[in-house]
């Protein structure tokens, strides 16, 4: 999540990748950096790590997380759109394969 007016763009992800490079290892660049609005987070204001990565490994949202449980339910929208969008490309690219 960045600071409000701050954008996430190319300049950004190279600086970003740099100094994950510089500070621990080439081999933990992320595959993709994602703005996003906010991050999941528990009432006692953990982040939902877990439930997100489960969510992107393809397991339903009723499974990974409960929302009620949630302190900001609706920031899971945009991970839930995210997911699907991968789910439909990986199933598009595995037909073509």
């Amino acid at each position: 999540v960045l600071r409000p007016g701050v954008a996430l763009d190319d300049a950004m992800r190279r600086k970003l990748n740099d100094a994950i490079r510089t500070a621990l290892s080439p081999r933990f660049l992320p595959d993709d950096i994602f703005q996003v609005a906010e991050i999941p987070r528990t009432l006692s204001g953990k982040k939902q790590e877990l439930p997100i990565k489960k969510l992107l490994l393809g397991q339903p949202i009723e499974r990974v997380v409960n929302r009620e449980a949630m302190a900001n339910p609706g920031s899971l929208d945009w991970y839930v759109a995210l997911a699907e969008r991968r789910a439909q490309a990986a199933a598009t690219s595995s037909v073509l394969a």
